[in-house]
């Protein structure tokens, strides 16, 4: 059996919020291709459902955008300044932005993310170090992320590893960005403070089926409290 990764979550964020867990799938063998045509269909018919609902609801009326903000609120995260990756994607929709396609796991990790209204992170294993922390960023943390910025993640939550930050439920880096030649990857899952521990268990159970239907490959998956 392929190894996991490792992963811990930071004595303050726990502090702060004494029910935050992380969801942390590994992938192996996977093979990430041009996104599937019968997938690409269901996440742009998905995109469209989502923007008619959009066009006479509010983003706070969506349950896990208020609890998020929520939560960026308790870490020290001011919500109307940096939001939750899928919030970000919510507002292009509603705007009948649509995202373009990247790749099959780039696609697949957007489409669960606004599904499950919870920020969701793919980054390829080869590209970072083993053990990950989760924990909230210093002024030393900073990368060129996927929006083709330079992001200071200080003060913000993240992921990092021996090397320094490299992804966060804000904006991720380019470092670890998943191409066609990624064959291993881990998938980080911000669950909902609110969620019950079998709710969570399905979700990712749920997520890794999906996951490796479109890509192939095994995963391994862990709930860190």
């Amino acid at each position: 059996m392929e190894d996991m990764v490792q992963l811990t979550i930071n004595e303050e964020v726990k502090s702060l919020i004494p029910q935050f867990s992380i969801g942390a799938i590994t992938y192996h063998s996977i093979v990430v291709s041009d996104t599937p045509q019968m997938l690409k269909g269901r996440i742009r018919f998905f995109q469209e459902e989502l923007a008619i609902q959009l066009e006479n609801k509010e983003l706070s009326d969506f349950q896990g955008i208020s609890e998020w903000r929520r939560t960026f609120k308790t870490l020290g995260i001011d919500p109307g300044r940096y939001r939750p990756s899928f919030e970000a994607l919510l507002r292009r929709i509603k705007k009948n932005d649509f995202l373009p396609s990247v790749n099959s796991a780039v696609d697949l990790n957007n489409f669960l993310s606004l599904r499950h209204q919870i920020p969701f992170g793919i980054y390829d294993l080869s590209a970072i170090g083993n053990p990950v922390f989760i924990r909230i960023g210093t002024q030393e943390d900073r990368y060129l992320g996927i929006n083709g910025r330079e992001n200071n993640m200080e003060g913000k939550l993240l992921s990092a590893d021996e090397k320094g930050a490299f992804g966060s439920p804000i904006v991720d880096s380019k470092r670890s960005i998943v191409s066609e030649a990624t064959t291993a990857a881990l998938h980080l899952v911000y669950l909902q403070p609110s969620m019950d521990q079998d709710e969570c268990e399905q979700l990712l159970q749920s997520v890794g089926n999906m996951f490796t239907q479109v890509h192939g490959g095994s995963f391994q998956c862990s709930i860190v409290t």
